[in-house]
């Protein structure tokens, strides 16, 4: 039988002012950067609902019933705001269920969370994801910083194993690709700690409750994930390991 897995972010909406001399005009565009990873799952055999931001906002899951459906949560660039002020809360002032304490429960009863990272992950830009305020700080394998933790690494970083033997790394051969960032975290001792970029985590893993945690923080597509990852052949083996590996299969 195949595992159901929850992907929540990976997309955006620019609008973009053009000015041409004494004119202006707006544009504006949709876009979605799931597709490598969602693609790489499905491959294994894996059964992916993939939510947009914009969508996740209200459809994310609100009890622990709906989120039990699921062998895995996977949140990737999408900040904690999106997952705490829905429309009820934000415009309605009603009080809502907070997913984010729901995550941590549903983990603790055994369910599976990896957290990717970007620009809104982790800490994130000038500490807008801040998910080192919310209930996410206890269950993942590392610890976050208080401020913008993104170190931009524009001439490219190699990945160095700790943990050749990992189960996230079955299959999976060096040399691995180079990133163009990643969120600085902190080692937790209680985790295991299988790659490191700059000597800072890369992929941890953990054990929390019934259930077990995994981060990657650098990116699962562009632009700090390099068309070299993306296209690497270890790409699906890697990343199908690693959710094996937090729906406990």
């Amino acid at each position: 039988m195949s595992k159901k897995v929850l992907l929540a972010g990976e997309s955006w909406i620019a609008h973009t002012t053009h000015v041409k001399g004494m004119d202006s005009f707006h544009t504006s565009t949709y876009g979605e950067s799931g597709k490598w990873l969602i693609e790489a799952l499905e491959a294994d055999g894996f059964e992916v609902t993939y939510m947009p931001s914009h969508l996740a906002l209200t459809k994310f899951p609100f009890t622990m019933e709906e989120l039990q459906k699921f062998d895995a949560v996977i949140l990737s660039d999408i900040g904690s705001n999106t997952l705490l002020l829905n429309d009820d809360v934000f415009i309605k002032c009603q009080t809502v269920p907070d997913r984010l304490e729901l995550i941590r429960d549903y983990v603790e009863q055994g369910g599976g969370f990896c957290m990717i990272g970007g620009y809104m992950s982790f800490t994130g830009i000038e500490g807008k994801a801040r998910y080192n305020q919310t209930p996410i700080k206890d269950i993942l394998p590392v610890e976050m910083l208080d401020f913008d933790d993104r170190c931009e690494t524009c001439s490219g970083v190699i990945p160095v194993i700790e943990d050749s033997g990992s189960p996230v790394l079955r299959g999976v051969e060096e040399p691995w690709p180079s990133f163009l960032g990643y969120n600085k975290t902190i080692r937790r001792e209680d985790a295991d700690v299988v790659a490191t970029v700059n000597g800072d985590p890369l992929i941890a893993l953990r054990e929390y409750g019934k259930g077990r945690t995994a981060v990657f923080t650098s990116d699962c597509a562009p632009h700090w994930g390099t068309m070299e990852f993306v296209n690497w052949k270890h790409y699906q083996t890697f990343w199908a390991n690693l959710v094996r590996y937090i729906c406990n299969k």
